[in-house]
């Protein structure tokens, strides 16, 4: 955690205070708007850290008039789970985006309760795509959680057919022209960056 950042300092309170009254089944995390990388996260729910890539995506298309908050919206994790999430932009005095305040809540809890629970399920609003358009990452998550979901196996059960199909879509939305694609993948599904190239390998040759 950054705790030399200003920035850290006076939002630290308010991060913590959230991830603490939804622990353990939720993460907040703060992103630097000028480097689009990780401040901090509270109560992390992934292996990401402060420094790692936010990869927002551009802010300046969003309406400085708004009150800056967006959401809840659907994201998944890499294992299938749903998470609902809620993006608040942070502004410097000077009206320029300054940090985003996310909070992303696991909400399996709430889906193995669904029918008692149904009622009080907060509301799925459109994901703000001028924050995370480049997130190319979330698209590798969409499509192994996807797939996972479907087959009822759990990505380290996926077999060598099962993980070529899963690849051949990620091929097909051209995940791997991004250079940083094959350990993200690799980690998505539970296998090895070089059984990974094998198995790319092995979709390319196969295709007429």
């Amino acid at each position: 955690m950054t705790q030399t950042d200003p920035r850290v300092r006076m939002w630290s309170p308010v991060c913590a205070a959230i991830a603490k009254l939804l622990a353990p089944h939720a993460e907040v995390v703060l992103h630097d708007t000028a480097t689009d990388r990780v401040l901090a996260v509270w109560n992390p729910l992934t292996r990401r850290g402060a420094s790692d890539p936010s990869m927002l995506g551009e802010l300046d298309r969003l309406d400085p008039a708004d009150d800056g908050v967006h959401g809840p919206y659907e994201k998944l994790l890499p294992d299938g789970r749903r998470l609902s999430s809620v993006s608040a932009v942070l502004r410097d005095d000077g009206g320029e985006p300054s940090a985003v305040l996310c909070v992303n809540l696991d909400r399996t809890p709430l889906d193995q309760a669904a029918a008692l629970l149904a009622a009080f399920a907060a509301p799925t609003a459109p994901r703000p795509e001028a924050l995370f358009e480049q997130d190319w990452t979330e698209r590798v998550h969409q499509v192994v959680g996807a797939y996972v979901r479907e087959h009822g196996r759990a990505a380290e059960r996926l077999t060598r057919d099962d993980r070529l199909a899963v690849l051949a879509e990620l091929d097909a939305a051209g995940v791997f022209a991004v250079r940083r694609a094959v350990p993200v993948v690799a980690g998505a599904l539970k296998t090895s960056r070089s059984t990974l190239y094998a198995l790319l390998a092995d979709l390319r040759r196969s295709r007429p």
